[in-house]
């Protein structure tokens, strides 16, 4: 039996090792023979021993130089499962309605995230283990204190659902948060907009969240612009919607 390698701190590792865990993050993503599915840092392959039996057509992408020819020796003859030695933020989608899931790196989960927005016409849908917090902001109506520049961003492009919390001790070496299965369906035909200019502008409403919206994007767009989409210019920027946003985005561009 090959010993497992320690975690790296570096690349955020923390191995889930918790079978009934696996199982439920399975079932909920629920792969099917003809999907094509990429597993975002696969580690010891808890779960990717479980998805290559249910598809023909998965890959791993992995970024550790000790992890892959592991990885490599473990598949070795699997024709179904394909393995790619790079950085997940450097990794573009390659296909229309591919399948992603994976136990995210804490550290590197909102760049990502942002990456696979801007991709989101490629990807059918996400299952992802996330910090319970992150879980928590993105799915925020707006309203709420969590509802931010995050919640806003994703939820534009993508049906964003919590699932279950996944406690430490499913891991080694175990977090000190708790973790959240997070389930993202991509929209079939969002709204027009210029995605760059909403999350510049979406940055700047949400900058200094006390003072109205009015006032955090003053430079940019006219209180009676804001008016004439029904927006009230005194409103604090997590009560308006991702429509709003929308609204806004397109008023200015």
């Amino acid at each position: 039996m090959v010993e497992k390698l320690k975690a790296k701190k570096k690349f955020g590792q923390n191995f889930l090792q918790d079978q009934s865990v696996i199982e439920r993050i399975v079932n909920a993503f629920n792969p099917q023979k003809n999907d094509t599915i990429f597993e975002i840092g696969p580690g010891h392959a808890a779960l990717t021993e479980h998805l290559a039996e249910y598809t023909d057509n998965l890959n791993l992408i992995e970024i550790d130089n000790d992890l892959v020819p592991r990885l490599q020796f473990k598949f070795d003859g699997k024709k179904n499962v394909t393995i790619h030695h790079q950085d997940a933020l450097e990794w573009k989608v390659p296909n229309v309605k591919t399948r992603i899931i994976g136990n995210l790196p804490y550290n590197i989960s909102t760049p990502l995230l942002i990456s696979f927005l801007y991709q989101a016409d490629k990807i059918s849908d996400m299952v992802f283990m996330l910090q319970k917090e992150v879980v928590k902001r993105i799915c925020a109506p707006a309203g709420v204190k969590a509802y931010g520049r995050l919640s806003v961003m994703l939820q534009y492009a993508f049906i964003c659902e919590e699932l279950f919390v996944v406690p430490p001790e499913a891991f080694d070496p175990r977090p000190k948060v708790d973790s959240q299965i997070i389930k993202l369906t991509t929209r079939p035909n969002p709204a027009n907009v210029d995605l760059v200019a909403m999350e510049a502008l979406v940055k700047l409403s949400f900058g200094q969240r006390r003072k109205t919206i009015k006032n955090n994007l003053k430079k940019i767009i006219s209180e009676q612009q804001i008016i004439d989409l029904n927006i009230d210019p005194k409103a604090r920027p997590e009560t308006l919607t991702v429509k709003d946003y929308v609204n806004l985005t397109n008023a200015y561009t």
